[in-house]
């Protein structure tokens, strides 16, 4: 190399490297914007309450506000998420080594990136046409200034998963220029779509196994299917816009927010001393204090695999200490927060309603009798897993009982809070969740003072962030895959298939948990209930199956497809936990796995169970 083209050489490593500092600094930033951006989701419709009780005055546009900065946490969050590496995948690369990863690595980055460049262009596009109709948010702030953040969002993505692509900046620089030429042969070369889609899907395919983000997957398939049959790319952003902007999302970040903040401070301890107090003297009393403790957080943080991280260590000693063997341990644990999900305001709860147009009042009812049914098999399990001769039995205390219910007296109200705001006609579901997310956030750091306000809750806001973005990242591209399934009239061809073969509702019903179940094993529960909920829901109907029954049928099964051996995504969270091997846990989940297959076929087989009480709402 001359000595010109040398100094060019590293002249340019030299900007690279600047380049990546400042965007070191700010990371910073992000999270500080993020943070605010959730702020301001729970103070403006906590504001817009108290307006109109007080005033019968409101913010203008305060619907259309919280809607995008909704979006605005997505892209953001999405981008904190991809800059912490932590963007979900189906990563395989764990089990290469060497030359061999690093180029698994960059491959998967460089696909993953492409994809994202992609959907950059198309929502560029989106945006201009947005500008170009003039239309304004609220306080003639223009609508098009606040739908930027998409094709910022994607382009900080893209640069993010490049540079993580890898460590050798040569390496690096060649998964940047396969992207390019990704990107540049999809929009400039004159191909033809019935030759490049199957093998285009392949290459996607492998670059998912070797570890590119679940939602680059999902958006890279859409935009190869709609491509296929000649609908513009901008179309995959209009439906992201849409599922992102919807008017009840924002209850997912808020509500996810109050569990975070639970999680984060002492409220588990609190809480576990509780349960542990009123239940423990009894037979399998300790287990079913793991069981109230890990639904009651499930149901919060919409997450099982989440509560087994943060009960995990709580939980487990109590069951050891009480004689339990470590095999039963380790299923309970891994099981116990099952029936959260199908509880209020579990975000799969939240999301299905909001997808499969189910009233979420009506979703909420329905989940109650089917939770309990639920926490009771895994209960009756749990007493018969305890030995008959407990090591530390002590009697009831009733002052031991009166103390630890006192200290967690703010964390058991805090069910009732969204439960009293919606159902006593107070607040709207946003609200309702606003309402929450601001409890809980007094709770642990006025009242109990768990978290610091400087040093701690910034830090759990960008967390919050960060686990919303990357879902809902997940949920608006997968809705473009939906509506391509939609044009392709895959519903329609569904529903003439099935109901030409299976003539009996109970046959109907037992394929169907077989296939959620499936879907449950390979799919996270969230881009789950996006792809399949509306190819469910008219086979349901075909049925005369009621929609509230039908969406807890969905959201058991999948939640059940986290427990299934050996691929249910559970089962690594507990391993990862304890420090034990997949075969370890898969073994010590087969017979709480059989109890909950027993509960979903009576939720399933029972409609009443999940419409009785949403018929009392009607």
């Amino acid at each position: 190399m001359n000595a010109p083209a040398y100094s060019q050489f590293m002249a340019a490593v030299q900007m690279l490297s600047r380049s990546f500092s400042m965007f070191r600094r700010f990371g910073s930033l992000e999270d500080i914007v993020l943070s605010l951006l959730l702020a301001a989701m729970i103070v403006l419709p906590l504001t817009e309450i108290i307006l109109r009780k007080t005033m019968s005055v409101g913010i203008e546009g305060v619907t259309d506000i919280v809607q995008h900065l909704t979006l605005a946490i997505s892209a953001l969050g999405g981008a904190v998420a991809a800059r912490e590496s932590r963007l979900l995948s189906l990563s395989t690369t764990s089990l290469l080594q060497g030359k061999t990863k690093q180029f698994a690595t960059a491959f998967s980055a460089s696909c993953a990136s492409a994809v994202v460049l992609i959907l950059t262009i198309a929502s560029i596009r989106f945006v201009q046409i947005e500008k170009d109709a003039g239309q304004m948010l609220a306080y003639d702030f223009p609508l098009w200034v606040a739908q930027l953040v998409l094709p910022v969002g994607f382009c900080l993505i893209a640069y993010r998963l490049l540079k993580h692509a890898a460590d050798h900046l040569a390496l690096r620089a060649l998964a940047t220029l396969i992207a390019g030429a990704v990107v540049a042969a999809a929009i400039y070369a004159p191909l033809e779509p019935e030759s490049v889609v199957p093998p285009a899907l392949c290459v996607l395919f492998l670059a998912t196994i070797l570890g590119a983000p679940i939602f680059a997957a999902l958006g890279g398939a859409a935009a190869i299917l709609l491509w296929g049959i000649g609908v513009p790319i901008a179309s995959i952003t209009v439906d992201h816009y849409s599922l992102v902007a919807n008017p009840s999302l924002p209850t997912i970040p808020m509500f996810t927010l109050a569990g975070y903040l639970l999680a984060e401070s002492g409220a588990p301890r609190r809480l576990v001393d509780v349960f542990h107090a009123v239940f423990g003297q009894l037979r399998g009393g300790v287990a079913i204090v793991t069981v109230l403790a890990c639904t009651f957080f499930t149901c919060f943080t919409g997450a099982s695999g989440v509560t087994i991280l943060a009960l995990g260590g709580l939980v487990m000693p109590m069951l050891l200490s009480s004689g339990y063997r470590e095999k039963s341990a380790l299923g309970l644990v891994t099981s116990a927060g099952s029936a959260g999900v199908i509880l209020l305001p579990a975000l799969p709860l939240i999301l299905y309603s909001i997808v499969a147009k189910v009233s979420m009042e009506s979703m909420f009812l329905g989940g109650v009798l089917p939770a309990l049914l639920i926490v009771g098999l895994i209960a009756w399990w749990c007493v018969g897993q305890e030995p008959r001769t407990r090591p530390n039995a002590e009697p009831f205390a009733w002052r031991k009982a009166r103390a630890a219910i006192w200290a967690a007296k703010w964390e058991l109200i805090l069910p009732a809070v969204p439960i009293v705001s919606l159902f006593s006609g107070l607040a709207t579901p946003v609200e309702a969740a606003a309402v929450t997310a601001l409890y809980a956030f007094l709770v642990v750091t006025v009242v109990h003072r768990d978290l610091d306000m400087r040093r701690d809750v910034p830090r759990v806001f960008s967390e919050c962030g960060l686990l919303v973005g990357g879902i809902l990242l997940i949920l608006g591209v997968a809705l473009g895959l939906t509506n391509y399934l939609v044009d392709a009239e895959i519903p329609d061809q569904l529903i003439a298939l099935v109901t030409s073969t299976i003539e009996q509702r109970w046959v109907f019903l037992l394929a169907l948990n077989g296939f959620l179940l499936f879907i449950g094993c390979i799919m996270d529960i969230f881009s789950a209930i996006v792809i399949v909920a509306p190819l469910i829901v008219p086979m349901g109907l075909a049925f005369g199956i009621d929609p509230v029954h039908l969406g807890i049928i969905f959201l058991a099964n999948l939640e059940l497809g986290y427990l299934t051996p050996p691929v249910g995504m559970n089962l690594f969270f507990s391993a990862y936990r304890f420090d034990k091997s997949i075969a370890e846990i898969c073994r010590s989940v087969v017979r709480p796995f059989a109890v909950l297959c027993i509960g979903v076929l009576f939720i399933t087989y029972l409609p009443g169970l999940s419409t009785f009480l949403p018929q009392l709402l009607r």
